[in-house]
């Protein structure tokens, strides 16, 4: 059995000083060759993820795989079918666009629950795309136009995916991606409003609010087709709701009510199709619109005819298009990989889909990306692998050889219930928006910009302005971080007893909080006199260099006074923003010592930020009138330490001071200096005195800073100390470093 001295809390017999050794550029470039083999074969191998799961497959994954694709095949069949008509293209390419994407992905997937093919928001802008370029030109086709984007658009995402630039997904954030998609909810049911009520004459191509008030203006051209449109919406919306209620009513009946309700878009095209020919027997001409002939097989193979004119012709919708391809599938694979605990590779995903639409061009299809509604269904039925989507496939080739007769009499409104009743669930309702005001207003801002514009212009434009306006915002928060004045707390001593006899007491430590937090803020006290404590949040770089070096420069002025010589008006630098009277004011302030910048929040530092911290300390050099310190807190990136080191800030005063000793020259200056050398200033009783540092040329021993006297347990260390004085693993350290240097000052801050 241990003693109870064992017990007691042992001290370290030396304390831990960090430092690190450089990494050179050969030893990376030494350490890139040698990985390199390993890397190339890693990236091979990534490109096809089904190689490292096949082996495992089993009979219980194949039965789990076959009811997923089956049922996924009998939803994607007349869905297609009524994407290819918001595509302003033929039937068929629907289903030859879902062929492809469902038999293709399983090689490059990373996701189980993905389905690919023709979608809502894709649809809409070829769409929307063929109908500009068509009516522009009577040279180029629909299909035509649609290929040539699939085959470009591909391309496109491919190359971003072989090259791993998947992160430039993470610059556009969920709420543009809500909005943009949905908008263009909103619009693809506007659009196939007339088709529902059987009202010719209205361009749905046109902006939503075109088509909303031309469906109003020709309401009473209402056909026969409003009974099969109106009917369909009850019917699906009914069996929805009504086999979610019974599945909580009879949870033991869930599964069978589940697959019931997805086999409510099959029924319904089944049962409106058998009255719709019931009603055309002995009829020349159809009383409701419907689909007639559709080709049977794949009667668009072949390689892909593109010329100049068809790829300058959809040039404009490409960045839309890639945009679409990749945001809704990521987003979607990301979404259900987090419902399913699994991740996946984005890039990986995007050499999917880009793959995918290269080779669909092939088979006359049009772009296509993951659906939302149909990997939805896929997750619900129990899908164990990507191999899935070949027997979703499988339907599909079914459908195009076999089923094609029986597409003749399919009513367009039942279509276009389908299709309203699909995209609804693109919508992001109230729990949405009142959630995203309450964390954003500035994101809500960028939703509601998608939605709106989508509806009164186009999908394209709804895109661009929502991507557009979170680049402005993110640019926005670089470039204008949050920058915090600290004070501090004290916080109540903690006494821990491990012998009755011997009570251990901690030093006193401080919480360090903004000086205006809204619930500690009436608790916060100053730091010792002449000392002063900033954070920023964000990383200190180009586009935000000035801003910090300009609120750091304005936050010590006003919570500390000028040196208390005068200058007279002759002397005065230009730039001098001196004034009398609230110099006066601030006579009872202390001199600035030391500004302590807490750096936790920042992960990187560039040039342009590190002359800033030059350029603030040369201000307050001078508005201080001797040297003024900074300290550095809670630095985590090894690369600023580096940076900081090379600006002199390891050891202060810095090297490198001009000739008029006001502080160091640019650090990367970008205007060589003069060949010439500096300009001599004349010598003058005024100029020998005014505006001069003070300096002191102190010799920092770190361990007159160690505060050795600090209780520690057996398992725990002592506060690590940095090599450098002015580099701390603390706040309450740096501080208390701050307040030991005023007695190595030659001269007292307090006249």
């Amino acid at each position: 059995m241990s003693s109870k001295e064992d017990q007691l809390p042992q001290r370290h017999a030396s304390e831990i000083i960090i430092d690190y050794e450089p990494e050179s550029y050969k030893q990376q470039t030494q350490e890139f060759l040698k990985q390199l083999p390993h890397n190339t074969k890693e990236y091979a191998i990534s490109l096809f993820p089904i190689m490292t799961w096949i082996h495992r497959y089993n009979f219980h994954w194949l039965v789990r795989d076959i009811i997923a694709g089956l049922t996924v095949g009998v939803v994607v069949v007349p869905q297609s079918m009524g994407y290819a008509k918001i595509a302003q293209l033929p039937p068929q390419f629907g289903l030859y666009t879902a062929f492809v994407g469902l038999c293709v992905y399983c090689l490059f997937a990373t996701s189980k629950d993905i389905s690919i093919g023709p979608t809502a928001v894709m649809s809409l802008l070829v769409g929307q795309t063929i109908t500009k370029i068509t009516s522009e030109t009577k040279t180029i086709t629909g299909p035509e136009i649609a290929v040539t984007m699939s085959l470009l658009t591909g391309a496109i995402a491919m190359f971003i995916g072989l090259v791993r630039l998947g992160i430039l997904v993470d610059f556009i954030p969920g709420p543009a991606i809500a909005g943009f998609m949905t908008g263009s909810a909103i619009t693809i049911s506007i659009g196939q409003w007339p088709k529902l009520f059987g009202i010719k004459g209205i361009n749905t191509q046109d902006s939503s609010y075109l088509i909303f008030g031309n469906f109003f203006k020709n309401l009473p051209n209402t056909k026969l087709d409003v009974a099969f449109g109106l009917s369909g919406l009850v019917w699906l919306y009914g069996v929805r709701y009504g086999c979610q209620y019974l599945s909580r009513r009879y949870p033991k009946y869930s599964t069978t009510f589940f697959f019931f309700s997805i086999m409510r878009n099959g029924l319904l095209i089944i049962f409106a199709t058998l009255i719709a020919f019931l009603i055309n027997i002995g009829k020349t001409t159809s009383p409701i619109s419907i689909l007639k002939t559709v080709p049977a097989g794949f009667q668009a193979m072949a390689v892909p005819t593109i010329t100049a004119d068809s790829i300058s012709s959809v040039a404009s919708s490409l960045p839309s298009g890639v945009i679409i391809l990749i945001l809704e599938h990521v987003a979607i694979a990301k979404s259900f990989g987090r419902i399913n605990d699994y991740s996946i590779n984005p890039n990986q995903e995007i050499v999917a889909i880009g793959f995918t639409n290269v080779w669909a061009s092939f088979f006359g299809a049009y772009p296509s990306t993951g659906s939302f509604s149909r990997t939805a269904i896929k997750a619900r039925s129990g899908v164990k692998t990507p191999i899935a989507g070949i027997f979703s496939a499988l339907v599909v080739v079914l459908a195009l050889y076999a089923l094609t007769p029986a597409f003749y009499y399919i009513p367009d409104a039942s279509l276009a219930a389908v299709v309203i009743h699909a995209v609804s669930d693109l919508v992001s309702g109230p729990d949405y928006i009142k959630r995203l005001a309450q964390v954003s207003l500035w994101e809500l801002f960028v939703f509601v910009a998608g939605v709106v514009i989508t509806f009164f212009t186009t999908v394209e434009y709804g895109i661009y302005a929502a991507v557009g306006l979170s680049f402005i915002i993110l640019l926005f928060r670089i470039a204008r971080p949050r920058f915090w004045s600290l004070g501090r707390i004290p916080l109540s001593n903690t006494t821990t007893t491990y012998d009755k006899k011997q009570p251990l007491d901690y030093a006193q430590s401080y919480l360090y909080v903004p000086q205006d937090h809204p619930s500690l803020g009436k608790l916060v006290e100053e730091l010792p006199s002449g000392i002063l404590m900033c954070r920023i949040d964000e990383s200190l770089t180009y586009p935000n260099s000035a801003y910090i070096s300009d609120k750091i420069i304005a936050y010590c002025k006003e919570h500390t006074r000028r040196h208390s010589q005068s200058i007279s008006k002759g002397d005065r630098a230009w730039n001098d923003d001196s004034n009398p009277a609230r110099d006066a004011a601030r006579a009872q302030l202390p001199r600035l010592h030391a500004l302590i910048i807490e750096c936790s929040s920042v992960n990187r530092l560039d040039s342009s930020g590190l002359q800033a911290i030059v350029d603030a300390q040369n201000a307050l050099n001078r508005y201080a009138g001797h040297h003024v310190e900074f300290h550095f807190a809670n630095i985590t990136n090894l690369s600023i330490r580096t940076c900081l080191i090379a600006a002199g800030f390891a050891n202060q005063p810095r090297f490198g001071l001009d000739e008029d000793n006001l502080g160091p020259r640019e650090i990367l200056p970008i205007v060589p200096a003069s060949k010439d050398g500096p300009l001599q200033r004349q010598q003058t009783a005024s100029s020998s005195t005014d505006e001069s540092v003070e300096h002191v040329e102190t010799h920092y021993d770190q361990s007159k800073f160690s505060d050795a006297e600090s209780v520690n347990t057996a398992h725990s260390i002592p506060l690590p100390r940095d090599k450098y004085p002015f580099f701390h693993w603390s706040a309450d350290e740096a501080v208390k470093t701050a307040q030991k240097t005023l007695a190595y000052r030659s001269v007292e801050l307090e006249e």
